[in-house]
């Protein structure tokens, strides 16, 4: 059954050992995040912080870092290989699920709106000594609509809280937010704008995922919930509010006027290198949330956290969707890495069927939604190989790969983020296809080295014998 609300989610994590309650009071300057970070480093559970001090509700972190609790949040068994998740995601999104109109909304336990306003009274994070601040968004649902075809889109951008009626946001350029903030520019017109803490965790991991455009992640979310959404209407824009969020900051952006924003410890393990940017921001209009409400957040920063391993999730998962519905054949299963935060490279295993077969698969990956946008290297295997299986991929790439094979793009779209690039050049990449399978085309193709089957059999039928 899907989880009604995070409520639910975390009562599972702690049913399954998956959750540590912290019962010290706790600094929400750093040494939060710094206890979040060291316990991800270790391999350690979810933590809901129940004393931050100056405040009396909890924070929650790092709630998908490990691939057993992704797999509870999809309500699938602990043992599931992240690539089990994508392939079952790619399952269950074959029929879209929209949301369901309610009246009921437990989000509404106590509003606040006009001067009542003040998004101090959560306890918002400042995660690493050279931030430019608080950031109020790092789990966030950010909820905006199309004025032209009503497209509603959910998506997950940083946002900083700059004072307690305001939040600067980081819409990038091409992202499907930012493509309709250009439309309310040209309407001359502020963005009604909807900020969502603490919801259903398949709604996070759907607003976090690079679906494409005119798709809604609620419908999305319906499909791997296996039920629809519950939805109210906002009270102060005209969008529809998971009923059972835990905080929702309603407000708009004017597409004109900006603030400073940043520096932020991002994914990549780095700062932009722009320090503060002027950058669109949201006027608060209305808070409202349930009782002791709990504040999600996730420590970005150097992976593996649990940013990288969404983003792997979701990045993967919607590249070999994409890749399916191009009616391709032969994809036996893609992997997105985490240490790579699902978005830099690709691993795909194929089985061939003809000659071209691996680049066609290489190209298209670049040529998808998700892979149009950051996607650097792809590397193409044959089907005996499981992508996620690096020490096999290393193997592959050792023996299978010739460097004049691969294929080198000179221009794609990149992501202002990556740092492998100078910081005044970063709208553009390069991209590299590595074709690491035997080709298809050779009469003449590398004879394996075989244990023989007959004498495999035998010796593992004497294994106990043998081994005790």
């Amino acid at each position: 059954m899907p989880y009604r609300d995070l409520r639910e989610f975390i009562k599972r994590l702690e049913m399954e050992g998956e959750l540590r309650r912290i019962k010290a009071e706790v600094d929400w300057n750093l040494e939060l995040s710094h206890i979040a970070k060291i316990n991800e480093e270790r391999g350690g559970p979810a933590l809901l912080f129940e004393n931050v001090r100056g405040y009396k509700s909890p924070v929650f972190t790092s709630a998908f870092a490990s691939t057993s609790r992704l797999a509870l949040a999809m309500d699938m068994p602990k043992s599931s290989h992240l690539v089990d998740l994508m392939r079952e995601w790619v399952k269950r999104t074959a029929n879209k699920i929209p949301p369901k109109w309610v009246a009921d909304a437990p989000c509404r336990q106590n509003v606040d709106e006009g001067d009542k306003v003040n998004l101090l009274k959560f306890p918002v994070p400042k995660f690493y000594p050279r931030d430019g601040g608080r950031y109020f968004g790092t789990a966030v649902i950010e909820i905006t609509k199309d004025p032209d075809t009503g497209w509603v889109n959910l998506g997950t951008y940083r946002m900083q809280l700059l004072d307690e009626k305001t939040l600067a946001t980081n819409f990038i350029k091409g992202k499907h937010a930012e493509l309709m903030l250009q439309k309310y520019r040209e309407r001359k017109e502020p963005m009604p704008i909807a900020v969502v803490v603490g919801a259903d965790p398949v709604l996070f991991l759907v607003a976090a995922a690079r679906l494409p455009a005119f798709e809604s992640e609620y419908d999305i979310a319906g499909a791997l919930r296996g039920e629809p959404v519950e939805v109210v209407k906002g009270l102060t824009v005209d969008l529809p509010i998971p009923a059972t969020a835990e905080i929702v900051v309603e407000g708009e952006v004017d597409p004109f006027e900006t603030k400073p924003e940043g520096p932020f410890g991002e994914y990549t393990g780095y700062y932009s290198g722009v320090g503060a940017a002027p950058r669109p921001f949201m006027k608060v209009k209305a808070v409202y949330y349930r009782d002791n409400p709990i504040f999600w957040v996730t420590t970005v920063g150097r992976a593996v956290t649990d940013t990288h391993m969404t983003m792997a999730l979701t990045y993967g998962a919607t590249l070999w969707q994409e890749l399916e519905a191009m009616k391709i054949p032969g994809i036996k299963a893609v992997y997105c890495p985490p240490e790579g935060a699902g978005r830099m490279i690709a691993i795909i295993s194929v089985k061939q069927m003809y000659p071209g077969h691996a680049m066609q698969v290489g190209t298209a990956a670049i040529s998808t939604e998700m892979g149009a946008y950051g996607l650097k290297t792809v590397i193409v295997v044959d089907d005996d190989i499981d992508p996620w299986d690096l020490s096999r991929v290393l193997w592959a790439l050792s023996f299978r790969f010739q460097p004049i094979r691969a294929e080198i793009i000179k221009r794609g779209r990149s992501t202002p983020l990556d740092p492998s690039l100078p910081v005044d050049a970063r709208d553009i990449t390069s991209r590299i296809i590595i074709d690491a399978t035997i080709p298809f085309e050779w009469k003449e193709k590398p004879i394996p080295v075989e244990l023989d089957p007959e004498v495999r059999k035998r010796v593992e039928g004497r294994w106990k014998e043998l081994f005790g």
